[in-house]
């Protein structure tokens, strides 16, 4: 009888094999945490890549359709009224087209159509394709396409607030910044055919897939489709000064700063101690050029705004090496816009052929002490420094980012 007692007073744990056991299930959850976030971004990343085969898909369903791609910018200009409820002005966005090719027949109803009242119950009056793209109560501007969405990038708008929708996909419009921003048409869709500001001059530099208020084809890469970016990834500024997601804004006019050299803005805008943020000097109120992080400027960023086609909202450029930070003249202005993702070392690109890869940041992007695609090497105006149908200055991103450069041989690795 006291052999059984005895075995059965030995029925709980001491307090040296509990904290054992503790210790082993706290060291599985530290090998398993790392393992089960890898995999949720696997599973991130891949949904992004299948966004974008959708996105390449519709372009080339587009295509099909029309035998052109959508203008990077475009719309409509309406003579009945001037105010940004009546016209567009030529700044839609490249994915707005696309709408009915990715299963947002209903969105786009809503948008070709006219529109009596804003989400507030005020009558506007909207004319078919609806207003400037930044109008904040115009309910289509407002919805968010799920298809424009990385699932790895976790900004949301602001509570309370009727911003545009965010967007994390971008048309490429080559390796150039010289007056590429409105293709030499304006804002009432007149094209000029002289000058600087001309559209034929802008063409020498609107060298990528899609050109600002023209439509392209794929008959215009002569480079080949599988050898030329259509477009790149974005993520939507969170207001943290992150290279990532916020532009630099120089100032000047189209022959100023932005045409500087690439690279010759490191010491400028990086932070050393933080070397994946702006300077916190460049903060509103900083002086010289800003990087918004208030609420009246968070919006003027990349991802900010998906029906937008103007640079800082629908372009990426292949100047800079993925992630790395980009510059603008004026908000949605000439500069170059470069990719970026909160993927692991590296941005997924959209080829022309609708293929999807990954592009590292260690990828070469050349001379980056090159000036300005088309500006000149010592004044920064304009002149013959590189123009298009020749080849890149920025390695093989630059070479992949033209339709024209005559870089039939620039692959990703």
């Amino acid at each position: 009888m006291n052999k059984v007692s005895l075995f059965r007073n030995r029925s709980a744990f001491t307090l040296v094999e509990l904290l054992v056991v503790i210790a082993i299930i706290g060291v599985l959850v530290g090998l398993l945490l790392p393992a089960v976030q890898a995999a949720r971004e696997a599973a991130r990343r891949m949904q992004c890549s299948n966004n974008f085969k959708q996105i390449g898909l519709a372009m080339h369903n587009y295509h099909s359709s029309y035998n052109l791609l959508p203008a990077l910018s475009g719309g409509t200009d309406n003579e009945g009224g001037t105010s940004g409820d009546h016209n567009n002005r030529f700044w839609l966005s490249w994915r707005v087209g696309l709408l009915p090719f990715i299963e947002q027949q209903g969105l786009w109803e809503q948008i070709s159509n006219p529109m009596e009242k804003d989400v507030g119950g005020t009558v506007r009056n909207f004319q078919p394709m609806g207003p400037v793209p930044w109008h904040t109560t115009y309910a289509p501007w407002l919805t968010q396409v799920n298809s424009f969405r990385c699932p790895s990038d976790p900004t949301v708008r602001e509570s309370g607030s009727n911003q545009v929708a965010f967007c994390n996909y971008n048309a490429c419009a080559g390796d150039a910044t010289f007056e590429q921003q409105h293709g030499g048409v304006d804002d009432a869709g007149n094209a000029s055919n002289s000058g600087e500001w001309g559209a034929a001059a802008g063409s020498k530099w609107s060298r990528g897939v899609f050109r600002a208020r023209h439509y392209m084809g794929f008959r215009d890469i002569v480079d080949g489709l599988s050898n030329t970016i259509a477009a790149g990834e974005v993520i939507a500024y969170a207001g943290d000064l992150s290279l990532k997601g916020a532009i630099y804004t120089a100032g000047g006019n189209a022959k100023g700063p932005v045409n500087n050299p690439p690279g010759s803005w490191e010491a400028t805008l990086v932070d050393p101690l933080k070397p994946t943020r702006y300077d916190e000097s460049l903060a509103p109120g900083g002086g010289g050029g800003t990087v918004g992080v208030d609420t009246n400027t968070i919006h003027h960023h990349k991802g900010r705004r998906w029906p937008d086609g103007r640079m800082a909202y629908g372009a990426i450029h292949t100047v800079r090496p993925p992630n790395s930070y980009s510059v603008q003249q004026a908000e949605g202005n000439t500069g170059y816009i470069t990719p970026s993702s909160n993927h692991a070392g590296g941005v997924h690109v959209l080829m022309a052929d609708g293929a999807v890869k990954f592009v590292t940041e260690s990828i070469d992007t050349g001379n980056q002490m090159s000036p300005a695609i088309g500006s000149d090497p010592v004044t920064g105006g304009w002149g013959t420094k590189v123009d298009g149908g020749k080849e890149s200055p920025f390695g093989a991103w630059g070479a992949l980012g033209t339709r024209n450069g005559k870089e039939t041989d620039a692959t990703i690795p």
